[in-house]
């Protein structure tokens, strides 16, 4: 069977607090591990969207609107649902297992991973991604 799970894979997590919100696949562990014997991954997804701005905001309006907050999470494969879409975003350096280990580690990794998010939206690149999904 082919695996179309990869990295930078754009998805959509069914399950949990953070169901409906879309997500990137960071790392994924087909085979599994000794913590979690199945198919599952880590994903870095955005927990709150941006808000639309219009032309006749403020500079700081503009700013406060877009602002991007991001989660990390282990994830089995069988509460995500793929989309067609990727990203390229790198995240592989500040997303890691190790990260999720302890509270400041994470607070720091999502940090990151939010201002990475933040540029990518800015830059108007990936326009679906940055979308609330409407359900």
């Amino acid at each position: 069977m082919v695996k179309f799970l990869k990295p930078n894979k754009a998805v959509v997590v069914l399950g949990g607090r953070f169901a409906g919100r879309k997500a990137m696949i960071v790392k994924q562990f087909d085979e599994g591990t000794r913590e979690r014997p199945y198919g599952h991954c880590l994903v870095a997804g955005i927990s709150k969207y941006p808000n639309k701005v219009i032309r006749k905001d403020s500079a700081k309006k503009t700013a406060k609107k877009s602002r991007v907050k991001a989660f990390i999470k282990l994830v089995n494969y069988n509460h995500i649902m793929p989309t067609r879409y990727t990203l390229d975003v790198d995240l592989k350096d500040v997303v890691t297992v190790d990260a999720l280990q302890s509270r400041d580690k994470k607070v720091t990794a999502c940090k990151e991973t939010k201002a990475r998010f933040e540029e990518r939206f800015k830059s108007g690149k990936n326009r679906w991604f940055f979308s609330k999904l409407r359900f």
